[in-house]
């Protein structure tokens, strides 16, 4: 199997220090959390992207696909984007 090299993104400091403090940050939403490790691990020299996929069970193609917004937005890559459509509403009685 042909490993590809992988595709270093260039991290600046602030954005660094940013990615660490939502990945301490315990009240921040995993998924949230797990594309900033990616982000961080994508920033290594020595990340082999199949272990890491492994690791924070993705697939390598969503690690590849979170670099490219990332080097497009910037750090709203490892936010959500707005989704069409009204808003769920929760109740007291659990109907949505």
């Amino acid at each position: 199997m042909r490993r590809r090299p992988p595709h270093l993104i260039d991290l600046s400091e602030p954005d660094q220090r940013l990615l660490e403090s939502l990945v301490r940050d315990g009240r921040i939403e995993q998924r949230v959390a797990r594309r900033a490790r990616i982000l961080l691990a994508m920033a290594e020299p020595a990340t082999v992207v199949e272990q890491l996929a492994d690791k924070v069970e993705v697939t390598r193609v969503a690690i590849w696909k979170l670099c490219r917004r990332y080097e497009d937005l910037g750090l709203e890559a490892i936010f959500d984007a707005p989704r069409s459509g009204r808003p769920w509403e929760f109740s007291p009685l659990g109907a949505g």
